[in-house]
């Protein structure tokens, strides 16, 4: 099961990342780790800045997870890595590999689904919990150990659990793989296990390492339903269901509520219910620091770019560190409160 995950997760990541630049044989180039869920938005900003600097940009998508272990674990050299949940920079990157995070963007959880899904004339935002339960509806959530999005899911259903006061997660994921939440001093906790422990029925789950993985088992008709952002969504034209702002962890103003549920990942890492915030960093080694610091600074002084493709930049970005951040961005940025 690992070989056949690993082998879509290749096919998947070359055929989403057609329009990033293959790495250049000379010294000039820019090298990029980021989310499966940033990719359109950085083949665009590597377009860009391919035709400013005349310079090859390398895009390698992951889960935001998956991403920083390249670094971290297997060694291997960066000049940006952006996640989508700023948090993982400061967790798995202070102090050795990185020192300052630029928060740039937000997004939200939907539904996403197809003509070809079960029940798709009939869903809406009311009832899509009581359609995902029906045991012949298949659905698709990417590995909460891999990716911010797989995390996510699991904290969608548990908090819609909570907020319809309905067992919805029992009835969509429980019954059907050895997710379990526990309930602790008013907080809900699921401890996954390692990847190569995670039970699920496949006639009900798909679960892939990214959730861009998911895209191509939608389109096929091979799943019905999939958690993703909304932004990704709107970058392939799919339809979606918006959950209620209580749920789809899009609104600060419920970040409270949101904080209910957490999630301890394989690796001992817990990751609670917030808003979700896209981060970035240049790692310490990045082997192109100055070309990096251009490219950052084409983040942040283009976010209609982020806007056009569904994703709403925070403008002005947000730094954690700012004494940390390089000089040329420090004007561009103001530091987190």
């Amino acid at each position: 099961m690992e070989y056949k995950l690993k082998l879509a997760v290749f096919l998947i990541v070359s055929a989403v990342l057609a329009g990033c630049a293959a790495q250049s044989a000379g010294n000039s180039k820019v090298v990029i780790f980021h989310a499966g869920s940033l990719t359109k938005p950085m083949q665009e900003f590597s377009k860009m800045f391919e035709q400013k600097y005349k310079v090859k940009v390398y895009c390698e998508a992951a889960g935001s997870v998956a991403t920083i272990r390249k670094v971290i674990d297997l060694h291997r050299k960066a000049d940006i890595v952006a996640t989508a949940d700023y948090s993982l920079i400061p967790k798995m990157m202070y102090p050795d590999y990185a020192n300052w995070t630029i928060l740039f963007a937000r997004n939200e959880i939907v539904i996403v689904y197809t003509n070809k899904s079960r029940y798709a004339n009939e869903i809406n935002s009311s009832n899509w919990y009581k359609i995902l339960e029906k045991p012949d509806v298949r659905i698709g959530f990417s590995n909460p150990n891999d990716d911010p999005c797989g995390y996510r899911a699991q904290i969608v259903m548990k908090l819609a659990s909570i907020y319809y006061n309905k067992p919805i997660y029992r009835d969509i994921v429980e019954n059907y793989s050895n997710l379990r939440f526990i309930e602790k001093n008013g907080t809900y906790i699921l401890k996954m296990p390692p990847t190569t422990g995670i039970k699920i029925n496949t006639s009900k789950i798909k679960m892939r390492s990214m959730e861009m993985s998911l895209i191509g088992l939608l389109q096929s008709g091979d799943v019905d339903y999939v958690f993703l952002y909304k932004s990704v969504a709107k970058q392939f034209g799919l339809k979606y269901i918006e959950l209620p702002p209580q749920i789809n962890l899009g609104d600060n103003k419920y970040k409270d509520f949101y904080s209910k549920v957490e999630v301890t990942l394989a690796n001992g890492k817990t990751e609670r219910g917030k808003p979700i915030v896209y981060g970035l960093t240049i790692p310490i080694n990045s082997p192109h620091r100055k070309l990096a610091i251009e490219f950052v600074k084409m983040i942040l002084k283009n976010p209609e770019v982020l806007r056009k493709l569904g994703q709403d930049p925070i403008v002005p970005a947000l730094v954690d560190n700012y004494n940390n951040l390089p000089a040329q961005l420090k004007t561009l940025v103001k530091p987190m409160s």
